[in-house]
């Protein structure tokens, strides 16, 4: 008993973020992409969310030296998993993930199981139907008062006095 309760302390929840090399044909990126999900299983971790890699144009060019030729890149297929996994198989999924000679760059970072990502929120179609006494809409008219400059001085004056 002592040992699941273990186990459950020891477990983490992460995410790897990759970027793939451009080389790779579209029809082969399914593949590639069940590859690192068999990775991350196949050290005990528990996929919670994905996403398929997607081609991004970089910011600057990255390069990966595979069979001795230095390849440059400034495009990638870039995706990303959440899963969770006993801290201690990181490193040897680490390990794995940087022999692979599909990708170009990964980082793996310590998150939160829930759902992080900000979505659109849209105004209720009440709230847009209200507007504050000031808003008018068009074609309505406003009554305009002629200002006192004397009576706005004398307010001015008294609220300074407090």
């Amino acid at each position: 008993m002592e040992d699941l309760e273990n186990k459950d302390l020891d477990t983490r929840v992460y995410e790897v973020g990759y970027l793939l090399v451009p080389t790779i044909s579209e029809e082969e990126i399914p593949a590639v992409y069940g590859s690192i999900k068999e990775f991350i299983t196949s050290f005990g971790g528990e996929i919670i969310s994905d996403e398929m890699p997607k081609m991004i144009g970089l910011a600057y060019i990255m390069s990966k030296i595979f069979q001795n030729i230095r390849n440059k890149f400034n495009s990638a297929y870039f995706g990303w998993v959440k899963f969770s996994m006993n801290m201690k198989k990181v490193l040897e999924l680490k390990k794995k993930l940087d022999l692979d000679p599909n990708i170009l760059r990964f980082l793996i970072l310590k998150t939160v199981k829930e759902n992080t990502i900000a979505t659109k929120r849209f105004a209720r179609r009440d709230m847009a139907r209200r507007r504050s006494p000031v808003m008018k809409r068009k074609g309505e008219s406003e009554d305009v008062v002629p200002i006192n400059k004397e009576e706005i001085d004398k307010e001015i004056d008294a609220m300074i006095e407090v």
